[in-house]
């Protein structure tokens, strides 16, 4: 029962490494010439629950935002671990300014643990600048679940409201392993390249609660 808990929870939770942090849905950007970033958050998920533990380092390098990512997920009695690399490149807008933009992004883990196929995902995410301080990001891509392989479809939809220069707002409603999840949160910038993400969700038709919380810096290589 436990491998099966965990193995699609993997493929979900490990290919949350985007810069989105562990919000699921991610945005049309990638990082600067000569930037790198790492992320560092943890939470609680499903039914089990599952609590998940993530580090995923990135850096720009040439016209790609390449990054590793390592996932600990555990229910009561068992434990895995994830990891695998990702590529995103921004194809269309990316000027600071732009109103539109759109991305390619593909990720691969590996269920360490238990061995079998190796999960993936393919997501291609756009980005409306609707304001100054309004930012819609619209995902639409696939999953395949570490062990078993098998393909699901994901996507949904995220607002992301900058309501001055040290907080955001951000709800998403997406649906990603068969299962729909609605998640709001609050990003807190403690510094221009460090912030902090706190997030509540709801997840299925019994409407599971989880939770998360997470570091993001950005350097200078």
């Amino acid at each position: 029962m436990a491998r099966r808990i965990l193995a699609p929870l993997l493929g979900t939770l490990a290919l949350q490494a985007q810069a989105a942090g562990h919000f699921d849905i991610d945005d049309a950007g990638t990082l600067d010439p000569g930037q790198c970033q790492y992320e560092v958050w943890g939470g609680r998920f499903g039914a089990a629950p599952v609590t998940d533990y993530h580090l995923g380092p990135a850096c720009r390098v040439g016209p790609v935002e390449l990054g590793f990512n390592i996932d600990r997920a555990l229910v009561p009695g068992e434990r895995a671990w994830g990891a695998g690399p990702q590529l995103k490149w921004t194809f269309m807008g990316q000027q600071e300014d732009a109103r539109l933009s759109a991305a390619l992004f593909f990720s691969a883990v590996w269920d360490v643990t238990h061995g079998g196929r190796a999960g993936g995902q393919f997501v291609v995410p756009v980005t409306w600048r609707a304001l100054d301080s309004l930012y819609v990001n619209l995902n639409l891509g696939y999953d395949w679940t570490p062990g078993s392989g098998e393909r699901t479809g994901r996507g949904g939809l995220q607002g992301a409201w900058e309501v001055n220069d040290k907080l955001w707002l951000v709800f998403e409603r997406f649906r990603a392993v068969d299962v729909w999840t609605s998640r709001a949160g609050l990003r807190f910038n403690l510094t221009p390249t460090l912030s902090v993400d706190l997030s509540a969700a709801r997840s299925g038709p019994d409407r599971v609660r989880g939770y998360a919380i997470g570091l993001n810096q950005v350097f200078e290589r």
